[in-house]
């Protein structure tokens, strides 16, 4: 069977599953309410009863940078999470089923078994982003105006590169790991080490989370690049399915 096979068979559990509609509904969703969030803000703290006289006309106007810094907290952190959520089981769970001891000995190679489901997930996550980028342009526009095309496409491809980084992880993980519930714990381990280390000073240059600022400062028409970001990220995909498959072709299924 070859890798285009696989990658069939991932798509039809996705579907059978509903981890795509999850994904896509999730961030579609949040990318929806982002704009519409930094508009009511206002509206909301002067609803609320007790608050000082005056106090609500403390709070700025919204604007569009309000609209992106919304968009890009809910990605960063439900995309991140949902990422690991739907990722956490890719392997283990298979082992634990023996499907993946089915599959290896059915002339599948351990690296097709592993691309697949990093692909698959990828294409779900690059389309639901898609969608909801396009849900909260138009929002944007409606609300506070136009953003601009090509720089919010390249925010989009920074968020969608850090989510790859953590489903690639995810999938190590997955590989290592005996059990789904282990997988798990393992992924939240990883999740809260690359957040701790990557908020140190001068470190966080280096990391993920810096491309989620680059791509900000990018629509807003400013902000020093962050390449060596970028470049890292890709790095650890790469590191990452490698390690994967490194270690499943030497498991005991």
């Amino acid at each position: 069977m070859n890798f285009l096979n696989v990658l069939r068979k991932e798509f039809t559990e996705q579907w059978r599953t509903r981890r795509l509609l999850i994904v896509a509904a999730v961030l579609v969703s949040f990318g929806l309410a982002s704009p519409l969030l930094a508009k009511l803000i206002p509206d909301v703290f002067e609803s609320v009863p007790g608050l000082p006289e005056g106090f609500a006309d403390l709070i700025p106007e919204p604007s569009l940078t309000d609209a992106v810094s919304q968009y890009v907290k809910n990605m960063s952190q439900f995309g991140i999470l949902l990422a690991l959520l739907m990722s956490m089981g890719s392997v283990a769970q298979e082992k634990e089923r023996g499907t993946a001891a089915m599959a290896v000995t059915n002339s599948i190679p351990h690296s097709a078994f592993l691309l697949a489901k990093f692909t698959a997930l990828a294409f779900t996550f690059f389309a639901s982003l898609a969608i909801a980028s396009l849900g909260c342009w138009y929002y944007t526009y409606l609300l506070f105006g136009p953003l601009p095309w090509v720089s919010f496409l390249a925010l989009n491809g920074m968020i969608l590169l850090v989510f790859l980084v953590y489903i690639a992880v995810t999938i190590l993980c997955s590989t290592l790991a005996r059990s789904q519930t282990a997988a798990a714990g393992l992924a939240f381990c990883a999740l809260i080490l690359v957040a701790g280390v990557g908020s140190l000073p001068r470190i966080s240059e280096y990391f993920p989370g810096r491309l989620f600022s680059w791509g900000s400062a990018l629509v807003m028409g400013g902000g020093e690049s962050a390449w060596p970001a970028f470049w890292i990220s890709l790095g650890a995909i790469a590191v990452a399915l490698l390690a994967a498959w490194l270690v499943f072709r030497r498991q005991e299924l």
